[in-house]
């Protein structure tokens, strides 16, 4: 079974590390076989809070999407956010 990603950002505070981070993050998910399906674009909150940005990213299978955020290299690109974003970020399995 699928699992996804889901990255709600609350606030970007510094976009430069935002962008600093996605160079990073995206050979260390495609590593795991992650494939993009949202990377920001339009969106309309209806509840809860309003969100600069969603990314979600799909993995064959749960485990892939753990390795994949518990990855070095993921890790490291996960680091350059810490002070520069807020984020919700969640691993869920899916059809």
């Amino acid at each position: 079974m699928k699992a996804y990603w889901v990255c709600i950002y609350e606030k970007i505070i510094d976009t430069e590390k935002l962008k600093e981070y996605a160079l990073k993050a995206k050979p260390a998910i495609e590593k795991f076989y992650g494939k993009f399906l949202v990377r920001g674009g339009k969106n309309r909150t209806n509840d809860g809070i309003d969100s600069p940005r969603i990314v979600v990213v799909e993995f064959h299978d749960y485990n892939s999407a753990l390795r994949c955020y518990d990855s070095k290299e993921y890790q490291e690109a996960h680091d350059i956010l810490k002070g520069h974003a807020i984020r919700h970020h969640q691993i869920v399995e899916g059809n």
